[in-house]
């Protein structure tokens, strides 16, 4: 069984040399065939000068796909994907906080005949809040999609190559691989894997960056959030009707009065807060669409390094992938 090797690169230039060598002596102890699949995305620093080293120093073992400018860590991958050869496919974060050691085990379970493997990172090496924003958004979104995953960040799994299929046969504009592989998977599993702190660089992912995942991933595999805000909306509609009934009676029998226009003032802001909320998630669903029907493309590679380069000539075009 081949396996193919897919680690989306952004300004690692610090961490890619023990990278290198920590997964290359990993893949050569499993006595498998296997390619590394590296994705610069837009790097500013030195680590696409390395990963071409690499290439170069290994031409028939490392391919380094150069897209265009930075698209994201899922279309990176997606770009990897559109291009494997593996039997088996297996995604690693470049930042060694996941340790290629690993490898082994989740291509053990592949052995064992399921199709998704997806890593649960035991003693995790970040903040506490980090870590309680985490275990927050992998609850209330396992919750809200129906996917049952434990450790939504958690880029170290292993797919089957059908299941690579699937996913390259998808045509969405944006997506969250792990979700959309375990609604393929006939057999997932999941294994705890090491976490190792940060030693170089910092995380791409900003706390505005997470939580705009997050909403990519609700929106595009649930309803929920629409229906339970629709749900909402009825309630308070007829608890409006019900509190309107209730101040109509007490003025016929009251009298007019001034007071409590305070509180209705409160209650106005509520409603207007929610309807706002409602109307910001129906503009996450319309935005989806409206990417969608762009047409655009979800990535563009630009050069590829290693195994599948091209020899250079002075009209050479940057490669094109765009969906259909």
């Amino acid at each position: 069984m081949k396996i193919s090797v897919v680690v989306p690169v952004f300004n690692e230039e610090g961490n890619l040399p023990a990278l290198l060598e920590r997964l290359t002596a990993v893949m050569n102890a499993t006595g498998r065939p296997y390619e590394l699949v590296f994705v610069d995305d837009g790097s500013r620093d030195r680590s696409l000068e390395i990963l071409r080293a690499a290439a170069a120093a290994s031409p028939s073992r490392i391919q380094v796909l150069q897209l265009a400018r930075n698209f994201g860590q899922h279309q990176a991958i997606l770009a990897a994907f559109s291009r494997v050869t593996g039997d088996a496919v297996v995604t690693l974060d470049a930042d060694l906080q996941n340790p290629p050691e690993e490898i082994p085990r989740l291509l053990a379970k592949l052995d064992e005949g399921y199709d998704v493997v997806g890593g649960i990172r035991r003693s995790r090496q970040d903040s506490a809040a980090r870590r309680a924003a985490s275990w927050l958004v992998n609850r209330l979104t396992s919750k809200i999609t129906g996917i049952r995953m434990t450790d939504l960040g958690c880029m170290l799994r292993a797919y089957s190559r059908d299941v690579v299929e699937e996913i390259n046969g998808c045509d969405e504009a944006s997506t969250f691989i792990p979700a959309l592989a375990q609604s393929f998977a006939r057999r997932p599993t999941e294994i705890e894997v090491a976490h190792a702190p940060r030693v170089h660089g910092t995380s791409a992912y900003s706390l505005y960056r997470l939580i705009r995942l997050n909403f990519d991933l609700m929106t595009g595999f649930s309803l929920v959030p629409l229906q339970a805000f629709g749900l909402l909306g009825t309630i308070v509609a007829f608890g409006g009707i019900a509190f309107g009934v209730f101040l109509f009676i007490r003025r016929l029998i009251v009298g007019a009065e001034v007071e409590g226009v305070f509180t209705l003032f409160a209650i106005l802001f509520t409603l207007l807060g929610i309807a706002m909320a409602g109307l910001g998630l129906v503009g996450e669903y319309v935005g989806r669409i409206y990417q969608q029907v762009r047409g655009r493309p979800r990535y563009r590679i630009a050069r590829v390094f290693g195994i599948g380069a091209q020899p250079e000539t002075r009209d050479q075009k940057p490669e094109t992938l765009v969906r259909i």
